[in-house]
C-alpha cells in the first residue's frame, strides 16, 4: 500500500534544507569495511618507519656474534706474521740496532788544532772495539776531547781528555759520589780507580796540563785495555 512505503527522501520540515541518509559505506568486493581503532586492546604499536610513512625495516638480529678460541689464535697470527717479516728485513738487510761507527780524526785534529793539551789517542784496540762517538769541545773551565767506543763485550766505554781542572772535572763526570777505589799500574802509567754513576767504574790519570777518564759499564779487564793502550 502507497500510505505504508517511507519516502526514499522524507521531506523535511518547512524551511530546513533535505537531508541525505546515511548509510555505511561498502568495502570493495561487496564485503563490510573492518575499522579496528588505535587504541585496541592488542594491537601492536606502530613502528617508526610507519610513523615517518616509509616501509619497515629489516629485523633486527640481537644475538651476540661469538668467536672460538680457534679463530682468534688464527687472528692473531695473520698479525703477527708480517711484524716477523719486517723486523728479519730490518735487521738483515737495513743493518737495524748495529751502531753507527764514526771516523775519530776530525775531533783528534780539532783538538790538536787548539793546542789547549797533549792529545793521545788509543792504539791497536784490537778487534772488535767500534769508535761510536767523537767530539772536541770548548767547555766552561777548559776543553774537552771524548772519544766512546762499543767494546766487544757489547759495552759501553769512553776515554776523556780535558783541561778542566781535576776538582771540577771529577765530581761532574763521577758524580759526587766518586770515590778512589785504589791504584792500578797500566801502560807505564798509575792510574787511580774511581766509582762511578750507576754500574759505571773508571780510571783517572791526573797530569800537569791535563786529566786522562776512562770510564763505562764495560767489564775491568776492557777498559784497563783501553787505558793501557793509550799513545
Amino acid at each position: 500500500m502507497e500510505a505504508d512505503r517511507v519516502p526514499a527522501d522524507p521531506t523535511p520540515p518547512d524551511g530546513q534544507p533535505p537531508v541525505a541518509p546515511t548509510r555505511p559505506a561498502a568495502a570493495p568486493g561487496g564485503e563490510p569495511a573492518l575499522v579496528e581503532a588505535a587504541d585496541t586492546p592488542g594491537a601492536a604499536p606502530p613502528t617508526a618507519a610507519a610513523e615517518r610513512g616509509g616501509p619497515p625495516g629489516p629485523p633486527v638480529d640481537t644475538r651476540k656474534s661469538e668467536r672460538s678460541p680457534k679463530d682468534m689464535a688464527i687472528s692473531l697470527l695473520v698479525l703477527l706474521v708480517p711484524i716477523a717479516l719486517l723486523l728479519a728485513f730490518y735487521r738483515g738487510f737495513l743493518g737495524g740496532e748495529q751502531p753507527t761507527v764514526v771516523d775519530a780524526a776530525p775531533a783528534l785534529e780539532s783538538a790538536r788544532a787548539a793546542n789547549v793539551f797533549p792529545v793521545s789517542e788509543p792504539a791497536e784496540l784490537g778487534d772488535g772495539w767500534r769508535t761510536v762517538s767523537a767530539k772536541f769541545q770548548t767547555v766552561e773551565g777548559g776543553s774537552n776531547l771524548r772519544l766512546g767506543y762499543l767494546t766487544p763485550e757489547g759495552r759501553g766505554a769512553q776515554l776523556v781528555q780535558s783541561s778542566v781542572p781535576p776538582e771540577r772535572l771529577l765530581p761532574g763526570e763521577l758524580t759526587a759520589e766518586g770515590q778512589p777505589q785504589g791504584q792500578v799500574d797500566l801502560g807505564g802509567r798509575t792510574w787511580q780507580r774511581y766509582s762511578a754513576r750507576g754500574n759505571e767504574q773508571a780510571l783517572v790519570l791526573l797530569e800537569p796540563d791535563r786529566t786522562l777518564i776512562v770510564i763505562g759499564d764495560a767489564g775491568d779487564n776492557e777498559l784497563r785495555h783501553l787505558a793501557g793502550s793509550i799513545r
